[in-house]
């Protein structure tokens, strides 16, 4: 399109229901998506490249040893649900933002977040049951359409109802350890045999994977609704208010004191990383075993995993006003302003290198290995994305997406934007 391009658009919805313009956008919270969305892959790869059981029980598959121990305790400690509650409070955040800036225009928001959602959700199904199983989008919208109800709550009411919420997921796992003190025999083994899967399943899952697109199906197709469990939603929609009542606090500026922000990092170092490194401990003193580990070892990363991302965002906010390292937030920006192209270009190049239909490495790539290449593919999105948003307004989904909530035809190059 050339520079005096119009914008096509559908009669069904007002010009002034469009998406946000780039001068208002917050960056602070564009600097901390981006970090984000890259920290998340080295766990994803866990699931890319091994057996889904891998990801949460590391004696379930692959070597456990010396430089892959670590790669695995690294990830696990300052990585493993961190930044999926970092991205789903902000979330949270981008929900506020979005609908409160339509409300103040004197406009409803309801029918444009629902519709923003559907899309989400149908999007997050293509990603979860075509491509890779461990998809969260589909999740994000499912609670996406519940934490609208509460967008105009007081922070405290907010975060009351994100304690309870965030408290859930615990109780059904103190109740599941003590259900499998007593539970029959035929169900326990069962337990055991998804926490770690004997020899002929492993075989099974692998050559799966290793096979076409549509043999990964008998796999994938279970897998992702196994992943979408409830308890997750729970959790999910506790950060997302979390995030609403932080943005309307001011905790995603970037601009509150720096003593707050060490406060927070002093915290997950003295108080979060301990307890996730007790647990870990507590998990191989009983040799992972599934009566244990699948229930109460779980607690400790799970409840750490809160304050250990703090600490991960005041050490974000704080960088991110450092003058000398000025062009690594304004890169982690334009990953942010593509998270969600970033999130699914993640899916297509592992899926490419470890599945079937392309490389076929799944099994293969030990952990240290994985770590590799997602440095690469860190290094390609934190080159890829500035160049890309040199020219365009929008990431391709990001386009794509807005286009389809606003239905109306945005334009995506600069050059093509409206005088």
């Amino acid at each position: 399109m050339g520079a005096s391009a119009a914008v096509t658009e559908f009669p069904t919805l007002d010009r002034a229901l469009e998406p946000v313009h780039e001068k208002e956008r917050i960056v602070a919270i564009d600097v901390l998506r981006g970090f984000a969305i890259l920290c998340i892959l080295p766990m994803n790869i866990q699931a890319f490249s091994m057996i889904l059981a891998a990801y949460f029980n590391p004696m379930a598959y692959g070597d456990l040893h010396g430089a892959n121990y670590w790669v695995w305790l690294l990830s696990h400690v300052l990585i493993d649900e961190k930044f999926m509650t970092i991205f789903a409070m902000l979330f949270g955040a981008g929900i506020l933002l979005m609908t409160s800036r339509v409300e103040a225009s004197g406009k409803g928001s309801a029918a444009l977040h629902y519709r923003r959602m559907g899309w989400l959700l149908l999007f997050g199904l293509l990603h979860a049951y075509l491509l890779w199983c461990g998809d969260i989008l589909v999740m994000y919208a499912v609670c996406g359409l519940l934490v609208y109800l509460f967008r105009k709550r007081r922070p405290r009411t907010l975060l009351i109802v994100a304690v309870l919420s965030l408290s859930v997921l615990p109780f059904f796992l103190v109740r599941g350890g003590r259900w499998a003190s007593h539970a029959p025999a035929a169900q326990l083994q069962e337990l055991s045999d998804n926490w770690k899967p004997p020899a002929p399943e492993v075989a099974r899952q692998v050559a799966a994977y290793r096979g076409s697109w549509l043999t990964q199906m008998t796999y994938r197709v279970p897998q992702a609704l196994q992943m979408e469990a409830p308890g997750y939603l729970f959790r999910l929609f506790g950060l997302m208010l979390t995030g609403m009542a932080l943005f309307k606090l001011g905790f995603f500026s970037g601009r509150l004191s720096p003593t707050l922000y060490l406060a927070l990092i002093g915290m997950a170092l003295l108080v979060g990383i301990p307890i996730t490194l007790y647990g870990v401990q507590l998990d191989f003193a009983h040799d992972w075993d599934d009566d244990f580990s699948v229930f109460y070892g779980r607690l400790y990363n799970y409840g750490a995993s809160l304050l250990i991302s703090f600490g991960w965002i005041g050490l974000v906010m704080l960088a991110s006003r450092s003058a000398a390292l000025t062009g690594v937030p304004q890169r982690l920006a334009a990953v942010g302003r593509m998270a969600f192209t970033n999130y699914i270009m993640q899916s297509v190049i592992c899926t490419t290198i470890f599945y079937g239909h392309g490389f076929g490495l799944f099994g293969k790539v030990p952990r240290t290995g994985q770590f590799g290449i997602v440095v690469a593919v860190w290094i390609f999105q934190l080159l890829i994305s500035p160049i890309w948003l040199r020219y365009f307004q929008f990431g391709p989904l990001e386009w794509l997406w807005r286009c389809l909530t606003y239905w109306q035809l945005e334009p995506i190059r600069r050059n093509a934007q409206l005088a």
